[in-house]
This record gives structure tokens, sequence and C-alpha cells, in this order.
């Protein structure tokens, strides 16, 4: 009964209840859908939870402490609510849920019973099976402190720090020409050396693709030709006049971070960790082996 307050207690001890569930799924795009098992529409919060989106849940698997909590949603694909395109282009990974038992004659005693955000998707027969997660979830998995040569941060992220929007480190502009929604064409793009936006970030702008992202695999030109290409296509459809953001890419390495980003303050990495030569060197008669520098 935690987190109940004194209004539904009451109601949930009367013996005859009005209950129902409504589920509110918050996309990392902004997008809100609201969800219920009850016969017709509700709304609170701002939020509508719509009937006939043919949604339901299982039970609802709850544990005290750091515990996971995990349930399971099951519903139709439907081209006004969660479509197979949708998931499949990844705009419900990782969405916010948030699930709560309402009295449907007043929607204002209500307990929020679970938050949490989408795990695996799966999808087949016209429907859809969304895993559940708790907000300790994120604590059930290794923390720590990788030590190599090159950068462990992500470029802009907290590590790093660095600025992707300032000048020099990001353009944006309209597509021109794409094929196979992975590689794209500009005849004038003579502002950025070859290779500048290398392991960078492209990010859709507008258009069906809009808030959709993909990591650049090479930038080169080709035949006059601005190219840039993506590692994997992107998964919505992007038509020439759609607009898109290029970042600039890191290679992780500590000459990149002082030389392009002048960022050498916030390198995560070791460069000076010994290698494997180092490890294996013995002891030898011929040469200086006195322990000093082998740089």
């Amino acid at each position: 009964m935690a987190g109940m307050d004194q209004r539904f207690q009451d109601h949930v001890a009367g013996g005859l209840t009005t209950l129902c569930r409504c589920w509110a799924v918050t996309r990392r795009d902004g997008v809100r859908f609201g969800f219920t098992d009850h016969d017709r529409d509700l709304g609170f919060d701002g939020i509508r939870f719509r009937a006939e989106s043919g949604l339901s849940a299982m039970a609802l698997q709850q544990g005290t402490g750091l515990s996971v909590d995990n349930s399971e949603a099951i519903g139709a694909l439907s081209d006004a609510a969660i479509t197979e395109a949708d998931i499949e282009a990844g705009r419900f990974d990782e969405a916010e849920v948030r699930a709560w038992l309402v009295n449907w004659a007043d929607v204002s005693v209500r307990w929020l019973q679970f938050r949490g955000s989408i795990g695996q998707l799966r999808r087949g027969g016209g429907a859809f099976h969304a895993e559940l997660r708790g907000l300790t979830e994120a604590l059930n998995r290794p923390i720590g402190r990788v030590y190599q040569k090159p950068c462990t941060a992500v470029l802009g992220d907290g590590a790093c720090g660095f600025d992707t929007g300032r000048a020099g480190y990001s353009d944006t502009r309209t597509v021109e020409a794409i094929e196979e929604r992975r590689i794209f064409r500009w005849a004038q793009m003579r502002d950025f050396e070859p290779g500048w936006f290398a392991r960078g970030r492209l990010d859709v702008l507008d258009g069906a693709a809009r808030g959709l992202w993909g990591v650049i695999k090479h930038d080169r030109f080709e035949a006059g030709q601005r190219v840039i290409e993506l590692w994997e296509p992107v998964l919505a459809g992007i038509a020439a006049g759609d607009r898109v953001r290029l970042a600039a890419g890191c290679d992780k390495r500590l000459e990149t971070c002082r030389l392009k980003f002048n960022n050498i303050v916030n390198f995560q990495g070791f460069p000076d960790i010994p290698g494997e030569d180092w490890v294996m060197a013995v002891p030898k008669q011929s040469g200086t082996n006195d322990g000093g520098s082998r740089r």
C-alpha cells in the first residue's frame, strides 16, 4: 500500500471499487501516449487515456529495497497509436512508462503503481509485447573506469565537456541527394576538411525521420561531391529537402583531443599506460636496461 493517499485507501477499503488501469508512455522525443483498459476514455495530468487502444498489462512484479520491478504490456499495433514503423525506427526505445490504478468514477482518486521505462520490444501478428523495467533497472549494470589509451568519454557528454554546437564543429543543411537512407551527397560543402565528420553524428531535424540519428562512418570527397556515409541506414523515410545536423567526430586519440578540439584537460584516456611489449620485456646483456622510459 506504499504511496497510496488516504482517499485511495478509503476507496479500496470500501469493498465496492470502480478501478481500472491507465498507462502513460512518453518517448524520448517528448511525444506522449495514454492508454486505459476502461471502456471509455479518461483524462488527467493533461493526458488523454484512450480506451480503444487494445492495450493490456500482465501482473506487476514489485519488490522492496533495490530489487528490480518488472512487468509487461501487450497491445495491438494501430496507425493511430503505436505503429510498427515507429517501433522499427526505435522511437519507443527506453520510453518512460507510468502506470496507475484509477477510480474511473473520480480520476483524482488514483495510485501511481509503476514508473520505469520500456525495455525489450517484440512484435508480430499485428501486436507488440513491451517489457517494462522499473527505476532500479539503471542500477543493475556494472559501473567503473576503463583503463585504456583511447579516451572513454563520448564527445559532448558530461565527462568530455566539449560543446559540439560550437561554430566550426557542427553544420545544419538541407539534404540534396540520399541513397539507401545512409549515403548523403552535397555538391557544395567544402567548408570542412575531408574526414572532419567521420565518427561523428548525423541528426535528422524534420521530415518523417525527425528525431532519429546515425553514426557517421565515412566523410570524403567523391567526383566533386561531399559524401557522408552512415554505418547503418536511418530507420525511417528521409528525402531531399529534409534538414540534418552534422556534428564533428572524434577518434578518441590524445592528439585529436589536443589539436582538433583543444580539450586535452578533459581527456579521459591513459596515453602513457604500458603496452604488451613493456610487460613482455626481459633482462638482456646488450644495450641499456636501467628501467628508464621506453618511449
